[in-house]
């Protein structure tokens, strides 16, 4: 009887057990994910903050904030949705601050790219969130700095609608099903090993 090829079958064990361990790290991450949910959803019931002087702040996401904008820096956009799923453009000022420095305040959504809104600065209160990340998506498995946060603005200015509120279903928890991803890719990659091991060994 032909024995077991002691090479492949290692590499091969190699890689099943290293898809079981990344299956296993995301039930880990599965249950981070959840407890940062639970922590989001309380976030929205919590008393306002201070923006933070640091600009970062993953624990403060959802909460309600407030910055004087003494002066607008500049003015960008980036795509979105309003407060009824309508696609539209999100209009988003950087305001030179007291205290934060520059922070990024979303003030509404436009229709249009080119809308313009006539908002030269002042008191804007709203809810945290995360700013436009601008890192490419592979730089981003590997760079795990905190994500600067934005303050997203209550009451747009004239010629912008509404923001949407805090949406926790816009927070990906895809854990449970990479998990099972990887668990399927070891189960598939041991069944295919063992069946063409043994039909070499038939022969």
């Amino acid at each position: 009887m032909k024995r077991w090829p002691l090479i492949p079958t290692l590499i091969v064990g190699i890689a099943i057990a290293a898809m079981i361990g990344l299956g296993v790290w995301q039930l880990a991450r599965k249950q981070e994910k959840e407890a940062a949910l639970a922590q989001l959803a309380a976030n929205v019931r919590r008393p306002p903050v201070l923006f933070p002087a640091s600009g970062v702040g993953d624990t403060l996401l959802f909460r309600r904030s407030a910055i004087d904008c003494l002066a607008v820096t500049d003015v960008s956009r980036q795509s979105g949705r309003t407060a009824d799923g309508k696609p539209g453009w999100r209009v988003i000022a950087a305001c030179r601050t007291p205290g934060a420095g520059i922070v990024p305040v979303q003030l509404g959504i436009a229709s249009d790219f080119s809308v313009t809104p006539g908002w030269s600065g002042g008191p804007v209160t709203g809810f945290l969130s995360h700013a436009p990340d601008s890192r490419p998506l592979i730089s981003g498995l590997f760079d795990h700095s905190p994500k600067r946060l934005m303050l997203v603005s209550d009451a747009p200015p004239i010629g912008l609608t509404a923001n949407p509120g805090p949406d926790l279903s816009a927070v990906p928890n895809n854990h449970l099903a990479y998990a099972v991803q990887w668990f399927l890719f070891a189960g598939i990659a041991g069944v295919i090993y063992v069946i063409a091991v043994r039909r070499r060994r038939a022969r």
